[in-house]
């Protein structure tokens, strides 16, 4: 997901994501930046910040202009990012709790719960699309067989899944996909190449689930 080294800072990474999900823009304000700070104290993956970030920005684009960018800032994100942060540190505080007498079901962490939300909703997908039935089918047997056992590869498996999806629809359906995500872009000249591409994809992604019916997992 990110643009930078693995050495790269928490806050690094942050703004870089973020910059590449905006489409715009080469810094974060002052107000922005005492935010990310805020985030960094948490102590959480880039990746659940990075996650609450782009289901804001999700929200955000459908509502944007054209050449408008998809976030005016990061301060916008603030709401669905606390919320990310909450889920995460509630599932990481519920695995490491010791177990009752009376409660033997194990705790689920933050990647199993998205990796079950992920799996009911492509489930429901294969029951109202039976075209793409067993292309679901494949996914569950390959790219879903395991639980990724941290935020990152959760991320890629979501990522692979609907791209997988993608190139099961007819041509023509892909071709408008492709073109729907990429025109209604705000990527500007002095962003890079690999922020263009992480911008892009973004778009793609979101404009595949939209199409096919499959809500935030």
């Amino acid at each position: 997901m990110s643009l930078l080294p693995e050495s790269a800072s928490f806050e690094e990474l942050v703004q870089d994501y973020f910059l590449a999900v905006r489409g715009a823009g080469l810094m974060l304000s002052a107000l922005d930046t005492e935010i990310l700070t805020t985030w960094a104290r948490e102590g959480v993956p880039f990746e659940v910040v990075a996650r609450g970030i782009a289901r804001s920005a999700e929200k955000a684009m459908w509502d944007a202009r054209p050449g408008e960018p998809v976030l005016r800032s990061l301060r916008a994100c603030r709401r669905q990012v606390d919320a990310e942060i909450k889920k995460y540190r509630a599932l990481a505080a519920g695995a490491g709790a010791p177990e009752s007498q009376t409660r033997k079901k194990k705790a689920r962490t933050w990647e199993e719960t998205r990796h079950a939300r992920l799996c009911a909703a492509l489930d429901d997908l294969a029951g109202r699309e039976e075209a793409l039935a067993p292309r679901v089918r494949r996914l569950f047997v390959t790219v879903l067989a395991h639980v990724p056992t941290e935020p990152a590869a959760m991320d890629a498996q979501e990522a692979l899944a609907f791209l997988m999806l993608l190139r099961a629809l007819p041509f023509p359906e892909r071709l408008s996909v492709w073109r729907e995500a990429t025109e209604g872009g705000t990527e500007q000249q002095v962003m890079s190449a690999r922020a263009r591409r992480v911008s892009r994809r973004f778009r793609v992604l979101v404009t595949v689930r939209r199409r096919l019916g499959v809500k935030e997992v």
